[in-house]
């Protein structure tokens, strides 16, 4: 398949620059696969489309404040960190801009007069212009990341990272420092919201995996079957994958809440045991995961899946035209361009049903 297969035509002003007031205060569009119908609704709206013995799959991954604003100790030259990974102890791997700026042995300093010590200093070259580097600070380093670092919000929300962005680009059951993106599907619910739906008898399931920077770059083959994923470290507990499998086994709906919840459980999708009801079933454990889901990808065990509306050309949008239909999916889409849906990380939602 060529990659403008996957294109489409957004308007600028409907990529959300800012959340709306409140979490499920945001649309909703319902798609239903079997028959084609759309339904134009909120998202705290989507209790309707829930049954008992359903099962939510959320990514309880927290994103870390990992936007870096610091100078270069001996020439005072600006610089900008993104993080992106843990390596080992105090070594990360981080985009830095300028670039050129920044070889083996400089040193950049974030703190200011009235904060303590927090410095890196670049050890090596990473990948596709990356940089290795080791922090050296005083305290406790997520402590001192989230005094002075920002959320790392997307390049297509075109403000500066603001106070309330930390407590916004976060779901509200994030729980598991790692992640540089949020995973957006998730941003929607509230804990009222979460709470009405297990007492209607829906279970939910945590797992985790942290969102990496292969979130922002986008697909260059022309031919998307060429494309190399990014790998992301994830992680699922024998409890959550025990109710995960037992509502695959019961018959019962597996509802992703995001792309990364859905990448993560068909990652560690492996045969069921002889004599269980299920085709698949999923293995806990860790691992890290590089799988592209793309149409012709045939799900294990994803049934439904809970999204944001993504980018053109984008890996998401491919792996939503799987669970659906490409043509079709780019058809709803050009319907929410009517409609006035909101785009991308903090715009509206859509259930696929």
């Amino acid at each position: 398949m060529h990659i403008t297969d996957f294109d489409y035509n957004l308007p600028s002003e409907l990529i959300a620059q800012k959340p709306t007031d409140k979490r499920d205060n945001s649309k909703l569009l319902v798609v239903h696969r079997d028959t084609g119908e759309l339904e134009h609704k909120h998202f705290y709206n989507i209790l309707e489309y829930l049954k008992p013995g359903d099962c939510l799959v959320l990514n309880n991954s927290k994103v870390l404040p990992a936007r870096l604003f610091g100078t270069k100790v001996g020439t005072g030259a600006k610089v900008e960190f993104l993080l992106i990974k843990r390596l080992e102890g105090d070594i990360w791997e981080t985009m830095v801009r300028p670039g050129k700026r920044l070889k083996p042995g400089d040193v950049v300093d974030f703190a200011t007069e009235a904060t303590a010590k927090f410095q890196a200093v670049v050890v090596n070259y990473g990948e596709e212009g990356t940089r290795h580097v080791r922090f050296e600070y005083d305290g406790i380093f997520l402590e001192r990341l989230e005094e002075l670092g920002s959320m790392p919000l997307p390049p297509y929300i075109e403000r500066a990272s603001e106070e309330d962005d930390k407590n916004r680009y976060q779901t509200v059951y994030c729980k598991e420092e790692g992640s540089v993106a949020a995973p957006t599907a998730g941003l929607h619910f509230t804990d009222e919201l979460l709470e009405k739906a297990r007492a209607m008898g829906v279970q939910l399931a945590y797992v985790t995996l942290h969102v990496g920077i292969g979130t922002f770059r986008p697909v260059k083959c022309e031919t998307i079957e060429e494309h190399k994923m990014h790998f992301e470290e994830y992680h699922i507990d024998e409890e959550n994958a025990r109710i995960i499998n037992e509502t695959k086994a019961s018959g019962h709906r597996v509802i992703c809440v995001g792309t990364t919840s859905c990448r993560t459980i068909e990652s560690a999708a492996v045969k069921a045991a002889e004599g269980s009801s299920a085709t698949y079933e999923l293995k806990a454990g860790e691992g890290s995961t590089g799988i592209f889901i793309y149409p012709g990808y045939e799900f294990k065990i994803v049934d439904s899946l809970i999204t944001n509306f993504h980018l053109p050309k984008s890996t998401l949008l491919m792996l939503i035209s799987a669970l659906y239909d490409r043509e079709k999916i780019l058809k709803v889409y050009a319907t929410a361009v009517e409609e006035k849906y909101r785009f991308f990380s903090y715009g509206d939602a859509m259930l696929i049903i």
